[in-house]
């Protein structure tokens, strides 16, 4: 699918397995370029470009990864902050209200748990409902029927119930930052390629294995209702 869909092609010095390779253990362990140069014996410049290389190749795949709404119910939709670094001057807008730097991501998922929209790249500080209003106006965003545009019920939303538990391609071709604010705008832009990038992924997974082992080891106690494997096991945190 990356070479024929996403246009993925074997280089010079790497065939497409080992910059499929590179890219996947770099989104999966979060290691450092340093840590790859020396595990895949490759330059860092080479690391760099491979990761941004396959990056752009499964963003190309959105049209067959991402999952087709069903016309009556789109799923659920939630907003995650996901850590990130940007310059001292801007980490005010990225400051979350549990004091992380991140970025605020807005994801629509289906029943089968696979993602319909991603909107990546929002300051941590922004409340959901703006990120979501924005994914509603954008010419190609979020379509919802009718639509409200907060975390509440109304026309086109069913809200839970409350106290319960800038483009890459301004960089193709040779052209590099000039100044500290291109160069953010370009890493920021990298940032949300990346994170569109494992969801896409992730819907690869699910469609591919559409029974997970994982889910499987949780077994419902019949008399109690509760899922097996005591306090331990229940899952205190998400990592994209």
């Amino acid at each position: 699918m990356l070479h024929t869909l996403g246009g993925l092609r074997t280089t010079r010095h790497t065939d497409i397995d080992e910059q499929v390779a590179i890219f996947l253990h770099i989104i999966a362990h979060n290691v450092k370029n340093q840590v790859m140069i020396g595990r895949f014996q490759r330059s860092g410049e080479t690391i760099s470009k491979i990761v941004t290389r396959v990056c752009n190749a499964v963003k190309r795949l959105h049209p067959h990864l991402l999952k087709k709404p069903e016309p009556n119910c789109l799923g659920a939709l939630d907003g995650t902050h996901i850590k990130c670094l940007v310059p001292l001057k801007d980490k005010p807008k990225y400051r979350t209200r549990k004091n992380d730097i991140a970025t605020n991501v807005l994801g629509v998922c289906s029943q089968d748990m696979q993602f319909i929209y991603v909107l990546p790249g929002w300051e941590g500080s922004a409340a959901d409902g703006r990120v979501l209003r924005d994914a509603l106006l954008r010419p190609r965003g979020l379509k919802v029927p009718t639509p409200d545009v907060g975390y509440t019920n109304g026309e086109g939303f069913l809200a839970p119930y409350g106290c319960q538990r800038y483009n890459l391609n301004d960089w193709r071709a040779g052209h590099q930052p000039t100044t500290p604010k291109e160069l953010f705008n370009m890493r920021h832009s990298s940032a949300r390629n990346i994170i569109m990038a494992c969801c896409l992924l992730h819907n690869y997974i699910r469609k591919e294995m559409t029974i997970d082992p994982i889910e499987n080891r949780f077994e419902v106690d019949e008399g109690t209702g509760d899922v097996g494997g005591g306090d331990d096991d229940h899952i205190t945190y998400v990592g994209v």
